[in-house]
């Protein structure tokens, strides 16, 4: 149902690309990070809660048509409809059925709890294309609860200066934000310009998060010292942190589950918190689904799709693609 092109992946029964990599007259987007939602289409399909970030991602003119979770609707021979990925605000697995055959494609996704996002709903296919971000068994989580209490003691540990707390500008700042918020943190956080912009999305969808503040609202000599300030990794050793004087620096991703990752990139703390799913959720995630068939798509592809094949008996494949996982 679903081929590759040179434009993405391709369902001729719905006459549509889902996630294209080029510019193409109808896309299916699961989610609005760059490398699934990418400018020129001439019409866009996407979860109602996402069109904030991708009016101000792909621009406030294009041709949106939002629909709910859940809901069914024909696209030519094919049956669409959008369910929860629980990877950002607004994200979704996209089910195609056509023929009596169906195929879900993944999108991102994750199966951990996520104050700042529908949790992740199972969806049963014939054949299923699934990410693997996070695709090998050293990836497993801990309750984002537990993640935040950590951040928390890091920076109430060193009032004495500004705690810079690096993490990516759509997705993971806001679940941070909303981890901290579930475990009482009342305290204002200060948010990089970046992060302030996708922040505004996830307010007026109503998302708990503890208070916060663009750290341009202060004046350049003010020390902010004592304050937590969350900034995209894009803003780490830029001109940006001069106003900072010996900040203590952190990363929160999933990347931090890799000994030696925090050195490699130059800070001082890493915490291990992931928008993708770990191995054993994708585990679960595909045994789940029931599908017979599986592709493999970025990340550790290769180790995922062997493993399918020789310890669970499902006929699974690397499937190439540009989707690349959050670079900002």
């Amino acid at each position: 149902m679903i081929e590759r092109t040179e434009s993405g992946l391709y369902c001729r029964a719905a006459d549509a690309w889902v996630d294209p990599w080029k510019p193409v007259p109808r896309a299916l987007i699961t989610h609005a990070h760059a490398d699934h939602a990418r400018p020129g289409c001439g019409e866009y399909w996407a979860v109602n809660s996402s069109e904030g970030v991708l009016r101000q991602r792909l621009g406030q003119s294009i041709n949106l048509h939002p629909v709910r979770y859940g809901k069914e609707f024909w696209l030519g021979q094919c049956k669409v409809s959008f369910h929860s990925a629980g990877h950002v605000l607004g994200s979704a697995q996209i089910r195609l059925e056509s023929d009596g055959n169906v195929w879900v494609v993944s999108g991102d996704y994750k199966r951990d709890h996520d104050p700042s996002c529908a949790p992740f709903e199972t969806v049963g296919c014939d054949v299923l294309i699934t990410e693997a971000t996070f695709g090998m068994p050293i990836y497993r989580w801990n309750r984002g609860a537990e993640v935040a209490e950590l951040i928390r003691e890091w920076w109430q540990g060193d009032r004495s200066r500004p705690t810079l707390l690096f993490c990516y500008a759509f997705g993971k700042a806001q679940r941070l934000l909303a981890e901290l918020k579930a475990i009482g943190v009342e305290e204002e956080v200060l948010l990089h310009g970046a992060v302030e912009t996708i922040t505004r999305h996830y307010r007026e969808a109503q998302v708990p998060m503890t208070p916060s503040r663009p750290v341009s609202d202060y004046p350049r000599k003010d020390p902010l010292n004592g304050r937590l300030i969350l900034a995209p990794p894009s803003a780490h050793r830029s001109t940006w942190m001069r106003r900072f004087k010996a900040p203590q620096t952190g990363f929160a991703s999933g990347w931090m589950a890799v000994r030696g990752a925090r050195q490699r990139r130059g800070y001082e703390r890493g915490f291990v918190l992931s928008d993708h799913a770990d191995w054993p959720g994708l585990i679960q995630t595909v045994r789940e689904s029931g599908a017979k068939k599986v592709y493999v798509t970025h990340g550790q592809s290769d180790v995922l799709a062997r493993y399918l094949r020789e310890c669970e008996g499902i006929a699974a494949e690397p499937l190439d693609t540009l989707f690349e996982g959050e670079q900002d």
